[in-house]
């Protein structure tokens, strides 16, 4: 699995996990664009089914409705699209 790889201000590891089709994420993904920050992200439901199962694994550690999109920053995680709480972890 790879992860796409946005470049920007080194804020610490940033990885979204998003789905192609999601308005959130696609929000979500436009904000951290937006805020010039160094991010990875990956479009789950682009994955195939064998690496999809791993990352879904993954994700519902932190996020165990399983629902999208999932931001960690740092050891945080944002479940959600939640501008604010984006904004006050990215300071």
């Amino acid at each position: 699995m790879e992860f796409e790889r946005i470049e920007g201000a080194d804020r610490g590891r940033i990885v979204l996990y998003a789905l192609s089709t999601c308005q959130w994420c696609r929000r979500t993904k436009e904000l951290l664009s937006e805020l010039g920050v160094a991010f990875s992200y990956i479009y789950v439901d682009l994955l195939e089914e064998d690496e999809m199962k791993g990352v879904i694994d993954d994700v519902t550690k932190y996020n165990p409705r399983g629902s999208f999109p999932v931001i960690r920053i740092g050891d945080k995680v944002i479940v959600g699209f939640h501008e604010e709480e984006i904004r006050e972890a990215l300071a």
